[in-house]
C-alpha cells in the first residue's frame, strides 16, 4: 500500500495563507474518504476536515470559514487551502485515506497516512 505524500508546508506569518497538496500514488482519491489531520508537537493528531466520495465536506469549528478541502481529480490530489492562519494552526499536517463507504472524524477510521508537511505560523 502506497502512502500519500503531502507538500506545501512552511513558515508563514499570522493572517497568511498556504495550500497543501497531497498526492496519492496507487489509488484514486475521489473513490475514498480523504481527510486532513494536523498534529502539533507533543500532541495527538486532530481532525480538521474530510471530503467524502460524493464531494461533501466537513470542518472542525476551529477552521470553519478559513480552510477549504478539495480534490483535483486530473492530478489525483487532495488539497487543503488555508487562509487567515493563526499561530495555533502550527502543526505537522497529515493527509489520510479513510473508508470506501463513509467518512469519520476519528483518526482510527483512517488506514493510510502520509509523513506530513510542517506548517509554522508566526505572530
Amino acid at each position: 500500500q502506497v502512502q500519500p505524500v503531502e507538500s506545501g508546508g512552511g513558515p508563514v506569518q499570522a493572517g497568511g495563507s498556504l495550500r497543501l497538496p497531497c498526492a496519492a500514488p496507487g489509488y484514486t482519491v475521489s473513490t475514498w474518504c480523504m481527510g486532513w489531520f494536523p498534529q502539533p508537537p507533543g500532541k495527538q493528531r486532530e481532525w480538521v476536515s474530510h471530503i467524502t466520495r460524493g464531494g461533501m465536506t466537513s470542518y472542525a469549528d476551529s477552521v470553519k470559514g478559513r480552510f477549504a478541502i478539495s480534490r483535483e481529480n486530473v492530478k489525483n490530489t487532495l488539497e487543503l487551502q488555508m487562509h487567515s492562519l493563526k499561530p495555533e494552526d502550527s502543526a505537522m499536517y497529515l493527509c489520510a485515506r479513510g473508508s470506501f463507504t463513509s467518512c469519520s472524524s476519528r483518526a482510527t477510521s483512517y488506514n493510510s497516512w502520509g509523513q506530513g508537511t510542517q506548517v509554522t505560523v508566526s505572530s
